[in-house]
């Protein structure tokens, strides 16, 4: 069944299908980006400076168990929309119940793995004394409620998978406002901390997995949950766990590296440690747009991958690169100008504002330099070849960036190029992909000439 709220992306303009489909998530990646933004800037204003620190530099631990589901709903979310393009009804019904069923499952052991080994992430980042009793709470209030943010991540996988990117978007635009008034009610009127800000995102994030899981509940339409109908299928699970797992292993490897990159931060001291979260968190709005047109492509090549449509997905890789690339380069230059303007909303003192300004125009106009890996290897999971961009993306994120921080820091003991890890790898990224992109053949995933 195709209604307004879906779209098919296998034919029509495509300019305006990514454009208008790539808008609501964009939108919607701002707010969730809200939900670490906010925490961070309350707590580094009412708090202090090592909750600040608390609070940002435990991203890269999160990110590690989170990073190993995002990329099964992403292997999800291929599966569906290949599904969806080829018209295939019942596997699709399959399809939607076998993710929702293995998102609850998995919710429970990454819920117990993440509480038990909070402390030993923090010590393998060598996270400063003073930070690491706030740190260790609030990463252990996370992961008792990770399974809120799983069925968010699945659910709008699952919508955005059919083409419709604007629940989602309501879903987060509803729950980051809720989180932003739970933060003030628990730091500012409670006095609660760190604690607070964790419960705040908690609370929030089961919220929009309940408006998730409502809307997919309601639906009569072929992709709508039923209790009756909520089982595991061997072969759609396996479809989405070989496309899936190559890309959670990716990113909860990487992240688990940036473990490693944040322990080279920390030991400048907790000042570094709250300017590199700073720019973090500042950088993290740069990219949306790139990560927003990524995920359009990735539904508009799965769909068309269903549908055999190579040449319309090869000019869809021309429009979202041509996208990526004009946005990306436009916000970099005005983070450059306006960096300790935008630290100073996050922490006023002098030396971390110093540390956040240097990070940020060091690294940030090399972030157009990631928005051809980044799109290539949306296409490649598009069509269902995971294990290629996890490949390169664990080799150049993960081996080289290690290799690179390793000989840097035994030749000079300038936290400069520690910071600049992270552009060393896009680079490198950028170029094998596009070596493998013109190489691979990777066109008979969709002509079926393998």
């Amino acid at each position: 069944m195709r209604t307004k709220k879906t779209m098919d992306m296998t034919e029509g303009p495509i300019f305006r299908q990514l454009l208008l489909f790539s808008l609501p998530l964009l939108l919607g990646n701002v707010f969730q980006q809200l939900y670490n933004t906010v925490d961070s800037i309350v707590v580094g204003n009412f708090v202090g400076a090592d909750a600040l620190g608390a609070v940002t530099g435990v991203m890269p631990a999160i990110n590690t168990l989170v990073g190993l589901f995002v990329g099964m709903s992403t292997g999800a979310s291929v599966v569906i929309s290949q599904y969806f393009g080829a018209k295939d009804e019942e596997r699709l019904r399959k399809s939607v119940h076998t993710s929702i069923a293995a998102t609850f499952l998995l919710g429970l052991i990454f819920m117990l793995v993440g509480y038990s080994i909070s402390p030993f992430l923090l010590r393998m980042m060598r996270t400063p004394a003073e930070i690491l009793p706030l740190a260790n709470t609030y990463l252990r209030i996370y992961f008792l409620g990770i399974q809120g943010l799983m069925f968010y991540n699945m659910t709008s996988a699952i919508l955005r998978a059919v083409g419709d990117s604007r629940r989602p978007l309501i879903f987060l635009i509803v729950t980051s406002l809720l989180n932003v008034a739970l933060d003030l009610i628990f730091v500012i009127i409670c006095h609660m901390g760190v604690t607070g800000v964790a419960l705040a995102t908690v609370i929030s994030q089961f919220v929009s997995a309940f408006m998730g899981l409502a809307v997919l509940f309601r639906s009569s339409e072929d992709y709508g949950l039923r209790l009756d109908h909520m089982r595991l299928d061997g072969q759609i699970l396996r479809r989405i766990i070989s496309i899936g797992l190559p890309a959670g292993i990716q990113m909860a490897v990487i992240s688990f590296s940036n473990v490693f990159v944040q322990g080279y931060i920390n030991s400048f001291g907790p000042a570094s440690t709250s300017g590199w979260g700073i720019y973090l968190r500042i950088d993290a709005f740069v990219i949306l747009p790139m990560q927003s047109f990524s995920l359009a492509i990735t539904t508009f090549t799965g769909q068309n991958a269903g549908a055999g449509n190579l040449d319309r997905i090869k000019k869809g890789i021309r429009v979202t690169l041509l996208l990526c690339v004009a946005v990306t380069l436009a916000i970099c230059s005005t983070e450059f100008a306006a960096a300790p303007v935008l630290v100073r909303f996050f922490n006023q003192e002098a030396a971390v504002v110093t540390f956040g300004t240097l990070f940020i125009r060091l690294n940030c106009m090399f972030d157009v330099l990631a928005a051809s890996n980044q799109v290539q290897a949306c296409v490649l999971r598009g069509i269902g070849d995971a294990k290629a961009p996890m490949f390169i993306m664990i080799f150049s994120f993960v081996f080289f960036r290690q290799i690179y921080l390793f000989i840097l820091t035994h030749l000079t003991a300038s936290v400069i190029p520690v910071s600049l890890a992270y552009p060393a790898g896009w680079v490198l990224c950028s170029i094998i992909m596009q070596v493998y992109f013109r190489k691979s053949g990777w066109q008979k995933y969709v002509t079926g000439d393998r």
